[in-house]
């Protein structure tokens, strides 16, 4: 399948000009069209379109404000598990642009986008397609690696330096230091892909006195330390004696939200938005979280306009 390296989308068969953006297939000398092969792209479902949404929409509002400030010398805009940059809508097969790819056209623009993928095929399928942007850094490895040593130094408030940045992993992968480092830092606001569907598969069964060590410890890293079990359990009593009883999904939420506050540091975090399969099923919890009071009244308002 050929996909047009100016705006991403996919090519008619045959075509010289992009239909969706109308810029030519080839330039002189420069073949534009890229070959994927779609085995390495993610199916995404509604609610993964939502959350692209949601992030776009906010991040034109995030970049209008901090342009504004003259002081700022640099907006970065970071995805942290960037995948190849495009998917494929599981019920449709349609290509669809990914939150990389649909943050190069914010306006006004990020002076710096840092896209992370430790998949090395998925990698070099994103620096062909942001090949055409200098603004564009794409890393390889372990996001949470790479956001310590590489990124995060780039985003210091001393250096009137502000980002942006996604943390959407594909499962309960986001180590909770680089969480904390974060909120301390007063200069990043984030929206976290919280997994509540790999926790409760996972992780959070009736009894997390039977789980594997490799399990406490996977949870463990995400939330911080082993205060998880107390806080996410609540003791109840029946005929065969006491036994914990996992929260509801939204307590959950409602307490890493408050975990993000009151442990992270970070000064606002408005209440997460679930994200539901076509069953009905949460799949994940969207938060966000930001030393900024106008920009959390501002996703405040965007979520509850996708509640429904």
């Amino acid at each position: 399948m050929s996909i047009c390296a100016a705006c991403g989308e996919g090519l008619d068969i045959g075509a010289t000009i992009c239909r969706f953006c109308a810029e030519p297939t080839t330039i002189p000398d420069d073949d534009t069209r890229i070959e994927i092969d779609v085995r390495l792209l993610d199916r995404l479902g509604d609610w993964s379109q939502i959350k692209h949404e949601i992030v776009e929409r906010y991040a034109a509002a995030y970049t209008t404000i901090v342009s504004r400030q003259s002081v700022i010398k640099r907006m970065l805009y970071v995805d942290a598990f960037a995948g190849a940059g495009i998917a494929e809508d599981r019920e449709t097969g349609e290509l669809l642009r990914g939150s990389a790819i649909r943050l190069l056209e914010v306006e006004p623009r990020f002076q710096e986008l840092h896209f992370v993928e430790q998949n090395e095929n998925k990698a070099a399928v994103l620096e062909q397609l942001t090949s055409f942007d200098r603004r564009v850094q794409v890393h390889r490895g372990d996001a949470n690696e790479v956001l310590t040593r590489d990124i995060l130094p780039k985003c210091r408030w001393e250096d009137y330096h502000r980002a942006l940045c996604l943390l959407d992993p594909y499962g309960l992968a986001v180590d909770w230091k680089v969480v904390h480092t974060i909120g301390q830092m007063g200069s990043v606001e984030i929206f976290y892909n919280f997994m509540v569907m790999d926790a409760n598969r996972n992780i959070l069964w009736r009894n997390p006195e039977k789980l594997p060590q490799e399990r406490l410890r996977k949870m463990d890293f995400v939330w911080g330390d082993r205060t998880w079990t107390d806080q996410l359990y609540e003791q109840t009593e029946d005929l065969f004696g006491p036994r914990a009883e996992k929260l509801p999904n939204a307590a959950v939420a409602e307490a890493f939200r408050t975990r993000l506050q009151k442990v992270a540091g970070f000064q606002y975090v408005p209440a997460p938005i679930p994200m539901k399969n076509t069953r009905g099923a949460t799949v994940y919890y969207l938060l966000f979280a930001s030393p900024n009071k106008t920009g959390a009244a501002i996703v405040e308002d965007i979520f509850n306009k996708y509640r429904q």
